[in-house]
């Protein structure tokens, strides 16, 4: 059978890593100002004790009206993000949250080329799809590339000063279809939109985490550089390419700058935090 006539399915294969969740809040600034000096502290105190002791939780300012705070979570398990959630919930300073939102996800890695090369070896071989045959075939290649990359799937929250969190889809509808691409020429697109932010390798580090199933949206995109200007320059260069100018739906951008977490006290004191 010639490549031409044969059809590779259609999803790529992925690895997955890290639980993420980001929750978003708005500080009761009325109620939380009627409070006694010595009491906000106290409060503040218990939080920042938490929150410090708290591995691969960062704690973020948001600039603008979409919040005020921002806490980012990674953690090995969804049992582990909903530990964390509830241990945040019984603190004091919870009565003086107001959740804005939230985003729950998991580190993904794409692996379109790894995919469509070894989908066309085994068809060119007469496996059938979804065989045992192929599905170990399948799983060795996973195994040896989990391993490869265990770091990225289970990053530490980048040190950056900025993180901008945006969440976003590839459109469905009946003129442009993403999931209609034939996977040879998604893989194309993929890799022409990789070659941008390669550019931007040393100004800006990108998380990529998948949604399907998990959230409103199909993947959340943290970016974290020490200059804002940063993302306005590698989103606006990535808005030419064809996958993002032809498919691509954004959500909602939050931009947030990080502060230590026994800083919290300062920034509810209304000052920011260096």
């Amino acid at each position: 059978m010639s490549m031409a006539e044969i059809t590779l399915p259609a999803a790529p294969l992925t690895l997955e890593g890290a639980a993420v969740l980001h929750q978003f809040f708005r500080v009761r600034w009325p109620e939380w100002k009627a409070l006694g000096r010595d009491a906000r502290a106290e409060i503040a105190a218990e939080a920042e004790q938490a929150l410090g002791t708290m591995e691969n939780t960062a704690v973020y300012t948001i600039l603008g009206h979409k919040g005020d705070i921002m806490l980012l979570h990674f953690r090995p398990s969804f049992d582990a993000l909903k530990c964390a959630e509830l241990r945040l919930a019984q603190l004091r300073l919870a009565d003086y949250l107001e959740p804005a939102g939230s985003f729950l996800s998991v580190v993904e890695l794409g692996l379109y080329d790894s995919s469509i090369s070894l989908y066309k070896d085994l068809a060119q071989k007469g496996v059938a799809p979804h065989s045992p045959e192929w599905n170990a075939a399948v799983e060795e290649v996973l195994a040896r590339q989990r391993k490869a990359m265990q770091s990225r799937l289970y990053p530490q929250i980048p040190p950056q000063r900025y993180v901008c969190f945006y969440p976003m889809d590839r459109k469905r509808g009946e003129e442009r279809n993403f999931y209609t691409v034939p996977i040879a020429e998604r893989g194309r697109m993929m890799r022409e939109h990789g070659l941008v932010g390669r550019r931007y390798a040393g100004e800006v580090q990108q998380i990529i985490s998948g949604s399907m199933g998990l959230d409103d949206w199909e993947w959340g995109v943290d970016l974290f550089a020490d200059d804002p200007l940063a993302f306005k320059k590698l989103i606006y260069e990535m808005r030419f390419d064809e996958v993002s100018a032809v498919y691509a739906l954004f959500g909602s951008f939050r931009i947030g700058m990080r502060i230590p977490a026994a800083a919290l006290g300062t920034l509810l004191a209304g000052e920011l935090p260096r």
